[in-house]
């Protein structure tokens, strides 16, 4: 956290996620204290992506911290889809995998909308699944996409009560765009969901009590589209040239968000710094769907998890 009144408050999410991976621990261990159901999640991976290695290695091991079932299937870049499919049929039928999630990108020749079909909805804790998307725009229970169901907490964390905000989400995808503003009309905010061919696109953002920008372009959200007090959240994770140029020359990178946050710390009155901010809710949040996923599985109300 900052202390300095010029700037925005930084919103640390690592230490809200670290914060929730306990707080699914604990409620992990007492639903299998009190009925016998010790949640348990699945992760299949085609090929030796080693981005994607990194990434289901963190999961697995995070995983095994809060006390759950973690099965990892690795499997060679040259499985059939048929092959897949099959797996995924086991993992459906297997009582003691409360959550399945495939991890992306998959091979070219394997058609990514047909897996992810093919996972039971009650166990999609990716939040991916038509399905789930259906019950989140009805106000249904289901699994919701563990980027922006972060978001939500880390907002209601730092906002409290959210109804009647402004709301303006930057970006329109199935996986954060989309979920991201169902759950913030949920809240009962106003939202308006912006894109590529919104006109005066800077103006729409100055009215968003709450921004979040989820657009996949480096720093495109100016420090001048923010209003004075808003809440900022980044979801962007991009990588750019090193700012020293020796090290630019070298191939160096660095991580940045969607908006550039020197501007926007200035205007800003709380913000998600990159990294830092949402990008670890969302193995934490993959903890919470699962642990979820088992008790609705067992007909147990889930307990709270927000902070």
């Amino acid at each position: 956290m900052t202390a300095d009144p010029a700037r925005a408050t930084l919103i640390d999410g690592k230490a809200f996620a670290a914060a929730l991976v306990d707080r699914v621990a604990a409620a992990a261990a007492r639903l299998e204290a009190d009925h016998g159901v010790k949640p348990g999640q699945a992760v299949v991976i085609v090929g030796e992506d080693p981005a994607s290695q990194i990434y289901v290695r963190n999961k697995g091991e995070t995983t095994q911290r809060a006390g759950m079932r973690s099965d990892t299937h690795r499997l060679p870049d040259t499985t059939s889809q048929a092959d897949l499919l099959a797996l995924i049929g086991q993992l459906n039928a297997d009582a003691g995998i409360h959550g399945i999630l495939v991890q992306l990108p998959l091979p070219a020749h394997i058609d990514s909308a047909a897996v992810l079909a093919a996972i039971d909805p009650d166990k999609d804790v990716d939040g991916f699944h038509v399905v789930n998307a259906g019950r989140l725009a009805v106000g249904l229970p289901g699994l919701v996409p563990c980027t922006p169901l972060g978001c939500l907490m880390l907002l209601k964390h730092e906002l409290g009560d959210l109804s009647g905000l402004n709301a303006v989400v930057v970006g329109r995808s199935n996986i954060v765009g989309k979920p991201m503003a169902q759950l913030l009309l949920g809240e009962s905010c106003t939202v308006t969901i912006a894109h590529s061919r919104t006109r005066d696109l800077p103006a729409l953002c100055r009215t968003a009590d709450i921004l979040v920008a989820a657009v996949g372009r480096a720093e495109m959200v100016g420090g001048d589209w923010i209003k004075p007090g808003a809440t900022v959240i980044d979801v962007g994770i991009n990588r750019v040239p090193s700012r020293d140029p020796e090290k630019a020359a070298a191939g160096k990178t660095r991580v940045v968000g969607d908006v550039a946050f020197d501007e926007a710390v200035l205007r800003a009155g709380r913000i998600t710094p990159v990294p830092g901010g949402v990008g670890p809710m969302t193995i934490a949040c993959l903890l919470a769907n699962t642990y979820t996923a088992a008790c609705r599985s067992a007909g147990v109300e889930p307990e709270p998890l927000g902070a």
